[in-house]
């Protein structure tokens, strides 16, 4: 198949990243998706284009351990560690950017294209100061590094987009913490999307770097303020001076979906002004800025038409660590509690099916979900990520996404099985199975949950829990293959 240029795609199955490789392949490019884990990516939709391969590539590991396609002509790195566990996650991307350069300068490749934050300030977050140092890494290299610098990013599924809408709709009156008053300037994400394909192989761009925003300059109380108006809501906003960081990061933890550490970075972050310099890369592009609120209007749009292209919450910075993943695939037999419930489905299979691949968020767990709620408020009080991240969409599941607090291991709706994998609090590790089989010319649904307690502690959770599972998962299996 023809096509115009080869460009490898790092973070593929991230939020930017599974907007852009569309977009690259809409412009007729040949796109390598690097990934650390290739189940992760859907077999279908723009991943089954013939355009677009996907090889594994983990950075964390030395350059010896990796390899790239010598034939690039340019290359995206779209690499975060932001959410990362503990205070190195700005050590963990430089060793990424590093072993990167070293495995980009073995290509042909002609540029490199780096989405970083907006460093303008003099005194920087540990989260900014991190993107900076990145870019200076990459810069070192002997490949022409094109770097945009972006602040918020507004759109369905966006960190930024979902925490604001979380607070608006949730609370109409807040009393806010002083970093409310900070200046920032919010892009909406097709305008990202439009920066990151424009710079493709655009010589006027090599070894450049531009500020990019949005047309308007807002507090972030103001951009609370304007989301509620969009939204025809009315807020009242109060900014107090007593809030700490760490205090702040736990009003946003309660409030809205985000991990806890995902908001300690923000609120240290917040309190830096992101305010972009001269953009004159959006003349050069001929790039019309989209306004805050039409941004908002347009997000919404696509939440309204289920049609969320990726979402923050499915990346593993609102979770686990990433290689707990695979893992944890294959379920353990041996020391293990287990539930097991077998229904008969005496009407149609493929609708049963559509009820597995609906379950969480909106649609809620089929029985009980009153108590469902309880357990994601009591996980969100231990320090969990409760039920708040829902899911990204109303009726598809791909592995790796999120759904309220479960991880998708594996989502084979061709052999009709769905695995979950437990991302709550808990005393031990846990799995929830789906899976639709023949036997002696009957159709069963069979649903497994298990448990692998660690010590004492687990094994009376789970007798603690006991007769809640008898009605919840009894109630569930059967409403599954009757609704």
């Amino acid at each position: 198949m023809d096509y115009k240029s080869t460009i490898l795609l790092t973070g593929a199955t991230g939020y930017v990243g599974k907007r852009l490789l569309p977009v690259l392949v809409q412009h007729g490019h040949r796109v390598i998706c690097a990934v650390r884990d290739p189940q992760r990516v859907p077999k279908d939709g723009v991943y089954a284009h013939p355009l677009v391969s996907v090889i594994r590539l983990d950075l964390l590991e030395p350059p010896e351990g990796n390899s790239l396609p010598k034939s690039i002509d340019a290359a995206y790195y779209l690499v975060h560690s932001m959410g990362s566990a503990g205070k190195d996650f700005g050590e963990l991307e430089s060793r990424s950017a590093l072993n990167f350069v070293r495995l980009i300068e073995k290509t042909n490749a002609r540029q490199l294209i780096y989405l970083g934050g907006i460093t303008n300030s003099e005194e920087l977050s540990p989260h900014l100061a991190s993107r900076r140092k990145v870019e200076d890494i990459l810069a070192s290299g002997s490949v022409p590094l094109t770097t945009l610098r972006a602040g918020i990013i507004l759109g369905s599924g966006s960190a930024s987009f979902e925490i604001i809408r979380d607070l608006v709709e949730k609370l109409p009156f807040m009393i806010a913490p002083r970093w409310l008053n900070t200046r920032s300037q919010p892009i909406a994400i097709r305008n990202v999307l439009e920066y990151l394909s424009g710079v493709l192989l655009h010589e006027k761009t090599f070894g450049q770097s531009f500020d990019i925003g949005g047309p308007e300059v807002l507090t972030y109380k103001q951009m609370l303020l304007k989301f509620a108006q969009v939204r025809g809501l009315k807020r009242i906003i109060i900014t107090v001076p007593v809030m700490t960081p760490k205090l702040s990061s736990y009003w946003l933890y309660f409030v809205t979906s985000t991990s806890f550490r995902l908001a300690m970075h923000l609120v240290e972050s917040m309190k830096t002004e992101v305010v972009a310099r001269d953009n004159k890369l959006q003349k050069l592009l001929g790039i019309e800025a989209i306004p805050f609120d039409e941004a908002v209007r347009l997000a919404f749009q696509r939440i309204a038409q289920d049609d969320v292209a990726s979402s923050w919450k499915d990346a593993f910075v609102s979770s686990m660590p990433y290689g707990d993943l695979p893992l944890n695939i294959n379920v353990p037999v041996y020391g293990c509690f287990t539930d097991k419930r077998k229904k008969i489905i005496s009407g149609d299979v493929d609708q049963v099916v559509e009820n597995i691949w609906s379950i969480g968020g909106e649609q809620g767990w089929y029985y009980a979900n009153w108590l469902w709620r309880i357990r994601g408020f009591a996980d969100k009080l231990s320090g969990g990520v409760g039920l708040r991240r829902g899911r990204t969409n109303a009726h598809s599941i791909h592995t790796g996404d999120t759904l309220d607090f479960w991880r998708v291991l594996l989502a084979d709706k061709a052999n009709k099985r769905l695995l979950l994998y437990a991302e709550m609090k808990l005393p031990g590790e846990a799995w929830l199975e789906f899976k639709i089989v023949e036997q002696n010319n009957n159709t069963f649904l069979k649903q497994t949950a298990t448990f692998r307690p660690k010590g004492l502690a687990g094994r009376l959770y789970w007798y603690l829990v006991m007769p809640f599972h008898y009605f919840v998962f009894d109630g569930m299996a059967t409403n599954l293959v009757k609704k």
